[in-house]
């Protein structure tokens, strides 16, 4: 299994740019689907948790395409599956 320490970093650094989140964990769940064939191309599966401002007033579906948009390319050439729970501060008791 590949090491994704590096794709972690570039996954934090690409929300962070975009969404100035107050709260953010990456979470590398590629070891849960070895031998999956969507894992067979390299890319991994993660989970990330993001708690930002940006959030406010955007329905859940906004909020999903909000992290899509900052990931980017990263969704073609580094992601297979991405799980995320994207609240505002005051969803996640931070305001």
């Amino acid at each position: 299994m590949p090491d994704n320490s590096g794709r972690i970093v570039a996954i934090r650094a690409a929300l962070e740019r975009a969404l100035a989140p107050v709260e953010l964990a990456v979470i590398d769940d590629s070891h849960k689907h070895v031998g999956h064939a969507g894992a067979r191309d390299g890319r991994g599966h993660f989970t990330v948790h993001v708690v930002s401002a940006a959030f406010e007033g955007m329905n859940p579906l906004a909020r999903h395409r909000a992290v899509y948009q900052a990931l980017g390319d990263f969704m073609l050439t580094d992601i297979h599956a991405l799980s995320m729970k994207a609240l505002t501060p005051a969803e996640a008791g931070r305001g």
